[in-house]
This record gives structure tokens, sequence and C-alpha cells, in this order.
């Protein structure tokens, strides 16, 4: 995945389209790509994260130089560590000198859409926009304008052992949520007399995978309702969802109620359950862990479900994605280039670089597609197909901080607080949280 495209110069402006970028920034820093602008002698600063630096450079690099063969422009790419770049980024934000094109984490966006960091966009300018994953574009989305374009994602699968399939006569991952549930039973069954196992490995705190579970039967954790937000937790759909997770969770897990899912992968590792929800890349943490947990640098050693594990999507539950959005920064001096820029590094030519270096693309309309070019990330794939963002609020990350889901879950798992109470307090919490001002 190191080769580089050599695209021609007629075939770039094609590929670009009669849109080439372009048209002055209305009064409000809009960046659009609706006609030609010429970049001759004109250089855009780019920041993307390392990972496209280590796994698709040659996708960075064709992108770019389709780009340039439009415009004239050059780009200079400088790629960020995901250590500090935030705080990099807030210190640059508040100087003149500024990237033009930023790429951040699907859920670190709203707060930079809230505060102004970045120009809005025309969706209609982009590759498969009508079909941008919501669990990216949620967070680029609002009061009905766009502020940031899809990058790349990375859905949540069920995890599981084939050993344990075959033993308890299961011949194929579930197609639909209760063959999801005859399976976990029968791993259940099949582990009799070892009370250390559950069939379903699901920490009590994984707030992410419970609201997949509240998305599934059309719930919702919070929406706005003119200038208020308002939790949605307590109504019936989002209980059905909440009771539906808490059922699974009592019956098949052992995992503690009180921790999240941060290092579920390790312990999922050491055997003692036959499936998990986590996302793609947890497969090969379950296999090969490192021999010093708290050291990156030490080797890599085979665990007990080394060569033991396969993925597949959780059938009939939405996924909560990770990923990345890219965005033209208000303070740009060079908005329809930038702009430009991104229409190029996230068409479908792009797209498709990256599902060769293993990476999911932003749009639904590309994952079949994408599943049958790459066996390896077939079952995020289509995983990603139905996925989910948290309400774009700008006081969201207060909610997260203050762990009100988390508790939620937790007073329900250890019978402290019926479903509906504890869903109602979620709802108080939310509504006071979200609507402060």
């Amino acid at each position: 995945m190191k080769r580089k495209i050599a695209v021609a110069a007629a075939l770039a402006a094609t590929l670009l389209g009669t849109a080439a970028c372009g048209s002055n920034s209305d009064d409000k820093g809009t960046a659009s790509t609706d006609t030609k602008v010429d970049g001759t002698g004109k250089t855009i600063k780019v920041w993307l994260m390392v990972d496209a630096q280590t796994s698709w450079k040659n996708v960075v690099d064709d992108a770019t130089k389709r780009f340039t063969a439009a415009t004239g422009a050059q780009v200079n790419v400088e790629y960020q560590q995901w250590a500090n770049h935030l705080t990099k980024l807030d210190a640059t934000l508040a100087g003149s000198d500024v990237p033009d094109v930023v790429e951040l984490g699907n859920t670190e966006f709203s707060k930079y859409v809230f505060n102004g960091g970045f120009a809005e966009v025309n969706k209609s300018d982009f590759e498969n926009s009508d079909t941008w994953l919501s669990g990216l574009s949620g967070a680029c989305e609002l009061d009905g304008k766009t502020y940031c374009v899809p990058y790349y994602a990375g859905a949540r699968v069920l995890i599981y052992r084939t050993d344990l399939f075959k033993a308890a006569g299961i011949t194929a991952a579930p197609k639909t949520y209760d063959e999801f549930l005859a399976d976990a039973e029968k791993l259940q069954t099949g582990a009799k007399g070892n009370s250390k196992f559950g069939s379903f490995y699901m920490p009590g705190q994984y707030w992410y995978a419970a609201m997949s579970f509240v998305k599934s039967t059309g719930g919702d954790i919070a929406k706005k309702d003119g200038d208020k937000w308002v939790g949605q937790l307590s109504q019936p759909a989002s209980q059905q969802g909440l009771q539906r997770w808490v059922d699974a969770v009592k019956k098949y897990s052992k995992a503690d109620v009180t921790k999240n899912e941060n290092d579920q992968a390790g312990i999922f590792s050491q055997g003692q359950a036959g499936m998990f929800y986590g996302n793609a890349w947890e497969q090969g943490v379950a296999e090969e862990v490192r021999k010093d947990p708290n050291d990156p640098n030490s080797p890599l050693v085979p665990t007990k479900v080394k060569g033991k594990l396969a993925a597949a999507p959780l059938p009939e539950i939405p996924s909560f994605l990770g990923g990345s959005n890219l965005g033209v920064t208000q303070k740009s001096a060079n908005k329809e280039l930038a702009a430009q820029w991104i229409k190029a590094f996230t068409d479908s030519t792009s797209m498709a670089g990256l599902v060769k270096a293993n990476a999911l693309p932003n749009a639904s309309s590309l994952m079949d597609k994408a599943a049958a070019d790459n066996p390896t990330i077939a079952p995020a794939a289509l995983a990603a197909k139905q996925s989910w963002f948290p309400p774009n609020a700008e006081k969201w990350a207060d909610v997260e901080k203050g762990n009100v889901l988390q508790t939620m879950l937790t007073d329900v798992l250890t019978g402290k607080k019926s479903v509906a109470d504890a869903t109602k307090w979620a709802d108080d919490q939310i509504n006071t949280t979200l609507n402060e001002s």
C-alpha cells in the first residue's frame, strides 16, 4: 500500500470536476468549490494526524497531486500527534498563522464548530455527501449548516471465539438479534460448571454499547426542541432498547458492572468469555497483548485466544463510530483552495485508497464495495452502514465528564434503580447540563 498512483493533469481535472475550487468566500466565511480558482503561487497548509503518514501517505500524495494539477496551488502537509494535537490547535487558532485544513476526531469536532473555529462548507460539493456516515457527519452539522467533511471511520463489531462456536454447534455468526441471543445461550450452556465464564463480555459502564441498543429500538439520548434540549432516555422506545441491553448483560456477562470498556480486549484474552463488542482493531489486541501493559515498547505475546477469533456485525445494533473529519479553519486565507483539497482527499478515488489501507470510507454507499474489495475490514464495513452520533450539543462534553450515562447504567445493573427511575434521573441531568447558560 506504499505505491503512488500517477494521475495526468487532464484526468485530475476530470476527477475534480468542473466545480474545481472556489467561489469567493461569502461574508459568513463559506468555503465553496463551485467555480475554478487559480492557485498558482499559493500554498495551503494541511494538518493531518500521523495515521495518514504511517498508513496511507500514498493516498495523501495522490490527492495532492490531483489538486495541484487542477489549481496550480501547492500543499504543505504537517502530520500531528494525537497526544498533543488539541493543545497545539488551540494555541495556533488563537493566532493568525493558522492551517487551512485540519483533521480532528469525530467526537472532537463539535467544540470547535460551536466556537466558530471552522468555516461553513457546501455539503453538495463533496462526493457521496448524500450518504455520509451519520456517525461522522453528526459532528459537522449545526443549525442546518455543515462545517466539516467526513474522512474515515472505524466501527464496533461482535468479536467471537470460533472454537467455542464450533463446540456449541454454531456454524456461522448471527444474522439477527434473536440468533445472537440463541448463540449466547448455547455458549453459556456449553460452559456450565465454569462460574467465571460469560458468553457475552460487556462492562457495565460501556455507554457507547448501551446507547447503541437504545438506538436499535428507535430511542435517543436527547433531542432539541426549539432552543432547548430535551432528554429522551425515559421515552418508551429508549427504555425498550436499554432494557434489551440490561437483559443481555445480566444474563450473559460476567464483566464488572462498575468498569468501562477500556481494557476489555485484554480481559477477553484470558479466555473466560465467548463474545465481546469492540472496535474491529480490538480483535488483534485480544489475540496478542503487550508483555508489559505499561510499556508500549514491550513485545507482543500470544494469548489464549490467538487464532481463535473472528468478527461480524452485531445484528440490528447500530454502531458508534470512531474516526476523523476534516474542516477549513475560519481564519484561513485560502478557504476555497482548502475546500477543494478536501474534496480531492475525500472523493471516491481517495476512499478506495483508504479501503486498501484497512480504513473504512466515509459513506454508507461505499461500504458494500469496501467489504468486497478488502475482506479484512468487511465486518466493520457492514457494521458501519448503520451508525449514530451523540447529541450535537454545545455542552455534551459536560454530560460525558459528569458520567451521567455511566452512573445510570451502573445504577440499573446493581439494582439501585429501575430502568424507569434511572432514565428519568439521567434525563433530568441531561436537561440541566445541556441547557445551562
